[in-house]
């Protein structure tokens, strides 16, 4: 009896741990394989996970309804999440950029009370990572795909001044004063 609570407790631990984190959908399509049948149809989803605490990742599932493809979205997301550093004013560190496929995506740093000023897969990556000002520019492709994906890379090649600093062997303030 005592060891079926203690499994009930654990259960809600992880369901607490799942619940922080949000989901959302950017794209779901339907798909055709050519099969030697005929046609095999199956779905695409296109996910976006994030805590907007600094945690963020972009899946893809498919599957042959569309539930089925989204949860396996949200768990390829999960799978490669990447952790993002952020300011005191919810912003990002310093400008970046991030290459996915034909998708090239900028990002700037923004003042408080900016917003974000971002468009399509990139707006629901930066909200879901929890940045609250920032400049992006979606350039090249308009694929939601690789748009979320050069996010996440631009998101992921962000350093904080304490991470320079100590990889250069230097204190913080000898980092400001040159």
């Amino acid at each position: 009896m005592a060891d079926r609570q203690d499994r009930r407790k654990k259960g809600n631990r992880n369901r607490e741990k799942d619940s922080e984190w949000q989901e959302r959908v950017v794209q779901i399509r339907r798909v055709t394989k050519v099969v030697k049948g005929g046609k095999k149809l199956s779905f695409r989803a296109i996910v976006v996970v994030g805590n907007e605490r600094g945690q963020v990742g972009v899946g893809v599932g498919k599957a042959g309804d569309v539930i089925g493809a989204v949860k396996k979205g949200v768990a390829d997301a999960r799978k490669h999440a990447v952790s993002v550093p952020l300011t005191k004013a919810n912003s990002i560190p310093h400008r970046s950029n991030g290459i996915a496929g034909g998708a090239k995506v900028m990002m700037r740093p923004a003042s408080p009370g900016t917003g974000v000023i971002a468009g399509g897969a990139v707006r629901t990556v930066l909200e879901l990572a929890g940045v609250q000002n920032i400049l992006a520019k979606q350039l090249g492709s308009s694929n939601p795909l690789n748009n979320a994906r050069a996010a996440v890379d631009a998101l992921a090649n962000l350093r904080t001044f304490s991470e320079v600093a100590r990889e250069r062997d230097i204190a913080l303030e000898q980092l400001f004063a040159r």
